[in-house]
Order: C-alpha cells, then sequence, then structure tokens
C-alpha cells in the first residue's frame, strides 16, 4: 500500500484530500504545517508528499528542497498560484506535479495515482540497477561492490556468484544450478571443489563478524540471507 503525506493547513481540504486517498486504499497522514511535516517524516518513511507552497510557518518551495536533500521523498505542488514562471519554477525544484486550486478533486487523483506508478516503475527499474543490504551496497550496472562504504576487490567470478545469490534472494541454490548459470553459460567448466572455494573466498570479503549473507542449506546447496544477525 502506497502511503501519502498531506502538508495542507487548510482544515477542510486537507480531511478532503486524506478521505478520498484512502477511498483509493491509500494510506495518509495528514500535517498543517512544515513543523507538522517535519516530525511525522522523523517517524516514519512515505511515498509522496502533497505539498501547499504557502504554510503557516513557511513556504513549500524551500521545503521543497528539504524534502528532496534529507528525506528524499517525491512531492507534488498543490497552490492557488498559477503564474508560468511558479509553475516552471515548482518543476525545476524537481516536483513531480504541480496542481493548482481550485481543483477537481477526481482528476487529482487520478494525477496522484499516475504518479505513484510511475515512482513504483522507477523503483522497480532502480533495485534492478542498484541493491543494498546490510553493510553492503552493490551496483549491477557497473558492476561494484562497497562495504561500509568501501570499495571491495572481487574477482569476475566472485562477482557473477555474488549477483547471481542477490537476484535469487531467499531461494535455495543447488550447486548444479549456480554452476549452470555461474560458468556452463559462458562455456567454462568449473568443479564443485571451485565452486566451494569461490563461495568461501566471497563470503570472507563481504560478511562481518555479527553479518551473514550465505547460508549453506546441508544436502542441497545455499542461500542468500542478505545480512542477517549471527546468533
Amino acid at each position: 500500500m502506497s502511503k501519502v503525506l498531506v502538508i495542507e493547513d487548510d482544515e477542510m481540504l486537507n480531511a478532503g484530500l486524506c478521505y478520498n486517498l484512502q477511498k483509493k486504499q491509500i494510506e495518509v497522514k495528514e500535517a498543517y504545517s512544515l513543523a507538522d511535516a517535519r516530525r511525522i517524516l522523523e517517524q516514519g518513511h512515505y511515498d509522496l508528499a502533497l505539498l501547499d507552497v504557502n504554510l503557516p510557518d513557511g513556504d513549500g518551495f524551500s521545503f521543497a528542497r528539504e524534502l528532496e536533500e534529507q528525506y528524499h521523498l517525491p512531492f507534488i505542488f498543490l497552490t492557488a498560484h498559477n503564474l508560468d514562471e511558479e509553475v516552471l519554477y515548482g518543476f525545476k525544484l524537481g516536483a513531480d506535479e504541480y496542481i493548482t486550486k481550485p481543483f477537481n478533486i477526481k482528476i487529482v487523483m487520478e494525477r496522484i495515482q499516475a504518479v505513484l506508478r510511475r515512482l513504483k516503475i522507477q523503483d522497480a527499474e532502480n533495485e534492478k540497477k542498484q541493491y543494498v543490504c546490510g553493510s553492503l551496497a552493490i551496483d549491477f550496472e557497473q558492476r561494484t561492490v562497497w562495504k561500509k562504504g568501501e570499495l571491495l576487490s572481487l574477482t569476475p567470478t566472485e562477482y557473477n556468484l555474488l549477483e547471481f545469490f542477490c537476484k535469487n534472494r531467499g531461494q535455495v541454490l543447488t550447486k548444479e544450478l549456480l554452476l549452470e548459470n555461474i560458468w556452463d553459460s559462458k562455456g567454462n567448466y568449473v568443479n564443485e571443489h571451485a565452486l566451494t572455494l569461490n563461495i568461501s573466498r566471497l563470503r570472507s570479503k563481504i560478511e562481518e563478524e555479527e553479518e551473514s549473507y550465505i547460508k549453506t542449506i546441508y544436502g542441497m546447496g545455499y542461500q542468500w540471507i542478505g545480512g542477517e544477525r549471527k546468533k
């Protein structure tokens, strides 16, 4: 379920937006000032903010920078300002939409849902390119792995193993499956002993004293458990 923060000081308008969003099966939280919004954002993550430009304790244009830089939260401007210069300024600040008041609530709901759908697609695409787990950050496009902010030196085989584990996380991967997908597809033959050795070397590079990433499933194979705390 998507989560939306409505930052609007007009109580009736705020309530109307929240009511209509809830009808669309969207979880909502209301804020009537920037102070409210900051307090709420410190307590949890949201997928989107509806942001009024004029608020009692500041303006939405300034707060938009904070949303991007500090909270990494996409936002839609809600405002009575419809001058072309202000609309362009809003988009330059990174807004996903700019909705002027008064508005048709049905149209607004469709526009909000369109933004949420687009954001989900972007998140899915980013997940295909990057993966963060425990102390690790993996960039699949650049084929780089970072551990606690430091670049790891992996052999091509170690990286291929790691990527295959990450993209099949939670699944039990047999030795045969790993051999087939990591080496046989390249036309190279490696025996089970080499596989075991490479997994051991990979573990030594990525694991922490308190974190485990690759679990041995005896008699079956291996499973990516992604930074699980060691008991």
